[in-house]
Parts: structure tokens; C-alpha cells; sequence
């Protein structure tokens, strides 16, 4: 087997990691809010979100065409250079993941990718005007677009069943909270497997497999789509603990506004080919939704550090990718299985770390154990 077969077969295993990794990291963007408030019980929401995003995964390749011949220069790159950039991005999704933060592994992957290939192949590799306009200026806009929808909507689901019986209202919306969250990992699918698709999209172009302006390819779509569900269904429980519990208190009511505003921001960006943040919409959802509960309580602690993730997340991601790319280019095979068992022994070490303090489907709930670690110094943290 010749360096080139090689190193595809690599990046397309490691790139299936990567997707792997996305559906567990981001399962709390489609089921956290259900879990809190008791619409989905944690193992049977997790199973519904994994079938889900398999669907979602052959509704839309937009996405895909914008990383496998937008934000870098397909003529330059190299399967090396992108098996580097998903080292970067699958180190991140795993130590965010350790300290239940919900950082964005979209951006995870782009920081990867572009660190890589600014370093493998020059600045000019990266066509910087695409990644501001198909990932920094969706990052930006898309939670505050999310979240004031999402707290316009709570507003309302308030106001109009202010008569209605608490009981009855609370059916009611844990009844819509199932189609909603569904919805929304349907839209995960078809938005996030789609960058994987993408990626390998990429790796069979450099490599001549396929042409400069093609697709991804049907095998490409299903196995990106199966590995997300898997690691969907897995249940990144540490993140949808964060996410239902520690940034706000959410009742059926709000979790069915924060789920429904994050369907219709995320599917209208896959549709236009935005390769936005699901965790940064649904963050952002989950964050209006608190705002548009008179009274609730909001995290502001837990919210700035989510924050903090995401602004480091693209710098981190390329300086892993960048840093593994010259090992790459100057190690040839001998530099790639180096890289790999780095990467490797690296994930592993964090798995261990993870199995001090196990989160899990029995107490993604435990309200108490969240509020010691994220609680707001006294008098923060109350909206009308």
C-alpha cells in the first residue's frame, strides 16, 4: 500500500471518529431540554435523536459542497493535511466533552482543517473570505438569532395559557416537546453529518478519486449518517446535563420554544449551505427561552464559560491541526502513525479521567451536583 492509499484510508477512518465524536458531543442540542423536563426519558430520547440524525444525514449535501470546496483550496490540500486537522478537532470535542462544556464541534473541525492547511500548504490555501462568510458571520448571528426567537416564543406559550391549568399546560407542551426535539435531531443530521461528509469528500478529491466539483458519494452520505447516530445514541451526558440543568431551569413550555427555534435556525442554514454551530443555536435557544420565563434563573456563570469555549474553540482546534500537519509533512507514513498514536493515547487518557466522576442516563438529571459547580455568586442570575 503506497503513502497515498494509506493516508486516505486513515483520514476516512479518523474522520468517521470525528463524526462519532460530533453525535455524542451534541446530543444534548436535540435532548437535553426533553430529558430536563421529563417529556423523553434519557435512553429512550437518545434512541429516538440517533434514528433521527441517520434521516437527517440524507436530506441535504450544501453543507458538505461548502467545506469540500469552499473554506480551503481542494487543489492544494492533502489527505495528510486533513488527517491532521481531524486530530485537532477530535482532542477538543473530547476534553470539552470531559468538562461537560457544550463548545462547538463544528468550529472544532474548521479550526482543524484551517490550521492544517495553513501550515501543509501556505495562507493562500485557506479562502479566509468564505470562512467568514459561511462560518464567522452564522457563528455570530445564528445564537442571537436562535435565542430571541426562542425567548419571543416563550413569551407567548406563557402569556397564552396563563388561564389554562399548570397540569394540563404541562402535558401539553412535554406532548409537543417530543415533535420538537425530534425536529431537531433531524436538523442536526442534516446540518452536522454533513461536514464529515464533506471532509471525506475532500480527502477523495486531493486525492484524485473524485473530481474537483463533485458530491459526496452515496456510501459517503450513509456511513457519515451511521456514525453520528451511534455516537448520538451513546449520549454525551455530561453536556446534556449542562444543557438542560446548568444553564437555566427549563419547563415544557421553554424547552418546547428553545427546541422549535433551533429547528427552524438550523435547517434554514443547511438549506443555504451555512455551516453554523447546532451547539452554539441551541445554546443560544436555551439561553432566550430562560430570559422569557418571568423570574427563571439564569446561569450567567455557566453561560460566560460556554462563551469563553467557543471563542477558543477555532484557535485551539488550528493550533493541534497545524502542529500535527508539519509532523505529517515531514514524517511522511513513519510522521502519520506518530500522530495517530498521540492522538490515540491522548483520548484514551481522557476516557480514564471521564470514569472518576461518571455521568450517565441515571443521573443526567442531578440538579444538585450541577448547581455546586456552576452556581452564580448570590444575587446573579435572576430575569424577568
Amino acid at each position: 500500500m503506497d503513502h497515498i492509499t494509506f493516508l486516505v484510508a486513515v483520514v476516512i477512518v479518523t474522520a468517521l471518529a470525528f463524526d462519532f465524536t460530533n453525535g455524542f458531543h451534541d446530543t444534548a442540542n436535540a435532548m437535553a431540554t426533553s430529558i430536563a423536563t421529563g417529556a423523553l426519558k434519557p435512553k429512550v430520547a437518545v434512541l429516538i435523536s440517533g434514528v433521527l440524525n441517520i434521516v437527517g444525514a440524507f436530506l441535504s449535501t450544501e453543507v458538505a459542497k461548502t467545506i469540500s470546496g469552499g473554506i480551503v483550496d481542494d487543489t492544494l490540500v492533502t489527505p495528510g493535511m486533513i488527517f491532521a486537522g481531524l486530530i485537532g478537532a477530535i482532542l477538543w470535542n473530547l476534553l470539552t466533552w470531559l468538562v461537560g462544556l457544550p463548545s462547538s464541534s463544528s468550529h472544532a473541525l474548521f479550526g482543524g482543517l484551517i490550521g492544517a492547511v495553513w501550515v501543509g500548504a501556505g495562507a493562500d490555501a485557506v479562502h479566509f473570505d468564505k470562512v467568514v462568510d459561511k462560518v464567522l458571520i452564522p457563528a455570530l448571528a445564528s445564537p442571537l438569532v436562535a435565542g430571541v426567537a426562542a425567548l419571543i416564543a416563550t413569551y407567548f406559550a406563557y402569556r397564552l395559557t396563563t388561564r389554562a391549568r399548570r397540569k394540563s399546560v404541562t402535558k401539553g407542551f412535554r406532548i409537543g416537546q417530543i415533535g420538537s426535539a425530534s425536529l431537531v435531531s433531524l436538523a442536526h443530521g442534516t446540518n452536522d453529518a454533513q461536514k464529515t461528509m464533506g471532509i471525506i469528500t475532500l480527502t477523495l478529491i486531493s486525492a484524485g478519486a473524485l473530481d474537483h466539483d463533485a458530491g459526496p458519494p452515496v456510501w459517503v452520505i450513509a456511513t457519515a449518517g451511521l456514525a453520528i447516530g451511534l455516537g448520538t445514541y451513546l449520549g454525551g451526558w455530561r453536556i446534556i446535563r449542562t444543557m438542560g440543568k446548568g444553564l437555566t431551569e427549563i419547563e415544557s413550555p421553554q424547552g418546547f420554544a428553545a427546541e422549535t427555534a433551533s429547528t427552524a435556525v438550523i435547517l434554514t442554514s443547511a438549506h443555504l449551505g451555512f455551516a453554523l454551530s447546532t451547539t452554539q443555536v441551541a445554546s443560544g435557544s436555551i439561553l432566550g427561552a430562560g430570559l422569557g420565563r418571568r423570574l427563571a434563573e439564569v446561569r450567567w456563570g455557566v453561560a460566560g464559560r460556554m462563551v469563553a469555549a467557543w471563542l477558543i474553540t477555532l484557535p485551539c482546534a488550528a493550533l493541534v491541526g497545524g502542529v500535527s500537519a508539519s509532523v505529517v509533512k515531514h514524517g511522511g507514513t513513519f510522521g502519520t502513525v506518530v500522530v495517530a498514536l498521540v492522538g490515540a493515547a491522548l483520548a484514551a487518557g481522557i476516557v480514564l479521567l471521564s470514569r472518576r466522576n461518571p455521568v450517565h442516563a441515571d443521573n443526567v438529571n442531578d440538579h444538585h451536583e450541577v448547581a455546586i459547580r456552576t452556581a452564580p455568586p448570590a444575587g446573579v442570575g435572576t430575569a424577568a
